[in-house]
Formats: C-alpha cells, structure tokens, sequence
C-alpha cells in the first residue's frame, strides 16, 4: 500500500514533465523542428490524417523544413492543412516537396514565447503540486484507517516531498532550457 502510493505519485509527476517538454518542443524557436507539424492534420481521402502518416520531415538548412510526401496525389491537400494550422508558415510547393522556411523570430515574439513557456511550466507545476496533494491525502487516509503507522507516514510524507521536488526542479530545468533557446539569437 505505501510503496503504492509513492511509485503512483512519482510516476504522474513524471508525467506532468514529460507533457511539458512534449509541449515545449511544439513551440518554435526560430530554427526548423519537425516537431512543430505533430498537430496537423491532412484531409486525405476524407479522412483527417496526421502529416507524419502522409510525409516524411526533414531538416535539410537549419531553417528549412522539407516535407516529401509518400503520395504525392495529397501534396495539395498537405499544403491547404499547413495554411489551415495556426503555424503562420507559408509552404512552397515546388511538385514534388513542400519547402517550409522557418522565419526568424523578433525580440517580441521570442519574449511572448518566453512568457508562454513560463506559463506552461507553472501549468505542470501546479499539476505536480495536484499529484503530491492526492498522495498526502492518500498517506492520512492510511494512516486513518490503521493501514499505516505514524513513523511509516512521516516517512511517506517525506518521501512525497523528495519526489515533488525533484519534479519541480526538472519542470523549472525544462523550462530554462526552452527558454534559453528561444532568447538565443
């Protein structure tokens, strides 16, 4: 029951940073990702289909991305979904390939994102906090209902505490990291 308790707690919490790096990498800095296409989806034969299903993405310049559909009947209807998405990148088909170039971004728009990946990070943080709140009131109700001693409690306790901060540590590091990349000129 107490061992249950923490690997429960210490995996949602690793949850909570691992959703916020997936998160994060969405975000563009200014320099090609495949990454940021995760969310579009194509209307191929009337079904909405991921991009990564229909194309491969590569990174051939450090601000290109070079999308090479597998058939190239849906090139058009590629092209219409990354209009359609909210990248604010203008695709060039050339017949074969598509050719998104990544614009540099201004000191504003680096600073708005920065303010974003602040924002996010306080989401997964609070997520976090949520995690080490249920394991606490998982920890008293235990202790409640004599499943658990004090001693074994407190120490539970203490270990909920660890892992919380660990999980912050690592969201506040994931953060800094995507921050640092995005007000790097």
């Amino acid at each position: 029951m107490a061992h249950e308790i923490i690997t429960r707690a210490k995996d949602h919490m690793q949850k909570a940073g691992e959703a916020l790096a997936r998160e994060l990498s969405e975000i563009r800095a200014g320099v090609a990702n495949p990454s940021i296409l995760r969310g579009v989806m194509v209307d191929y034969y009337g079904a909405p289909t991921p991009l990564n299903q229909l194309a491969s993405v590569s990174v051939p310049e450090a601000r290109v991305l070079l999308i090479t559909p597998f058939d190239r009947s849906a090139l058009k209807n590629i092209e219409q979904a990354i209009f359609a998405s909210e990248l604010g990148l203008t695709p060039a088909n050339d017949g074969s390939v598509i050719r998104l170039v990544i614009p540099a971004l201004t000191e504003e728009s680096r600073k708005d994102l920065a303010k974003e990946v602040k924002s996010d990070a306080e989401q997964a943080k609070v997520a976090v906090r949520n995690v080490r709140r249920e394991a606490m009131d998982s920890i008293k109700r235990a202790l409640k209902e004599n499943d658990l001693s004090e001693d074994e409690a407190r120490g539970l306790e203490n270990d909920v505490q660890k892992a919380t901060d660990a999980a912050v540590k690592k969201v506040d590091a994931i953060a800094a990291d995507k921050e640092k990349e995005l007000l790097t000129i």
